[in-house]
């Protein structure tokens, strides 16, 4: 019998294959994104150093909205708000394997309102 392939395990290697391509630095971080199925988490991070410069998630108090999507937007702002406090305001994007839609989108968007470039 045929297995169905692992959906995590071919996002995770989706993502490493990204990730040879691209790597935060000090002057230009790389924006994080997880997605589960109940949460989304973001993190900019300076590869170089090992460092999280600033992250927001769906558990923080701050977070609002009643669906996903405007949760994750939230989530965007509030990363981008606590990146631009930290003085980072161009970074690269890493959508962490997943495709460039919802949540993750609405999340981009709202980190390039709120003041992030990439």
């Amino acid at each position: 019998m045929i297995s169905k392939p692992d959906k995590n395990k071919t996002r995770q290697r989706r993502h490493a294959r990204v990730r040879g391509k691209i790597s935060g630095t000090s002057e230009r971080p790389r924006l994080n994104i997880f997605r589960s199925n109940k949460n989304i988490y973001a993190q900019v991070i300076d590869d170089v150093a090992g460092v999280t410069l600033a992250s927001a998630s769906t558990l923080d108090k701050e977070v609002t909205g009643s669906t996903k999507t405007e949760q994750a937007a939230s989530v965007g702002a509030l990363v981008a708000q606590r990146a631009v406090a930290a003085g980072q305001k161009v970074v690269v994007f890493d959508r962490g394997g997943y495709l460039y839609h919802g949540r993750v989108q609405a999340l981009a968007e709202a980190a390039r309102e709120n003041g992030l470039e990439f």
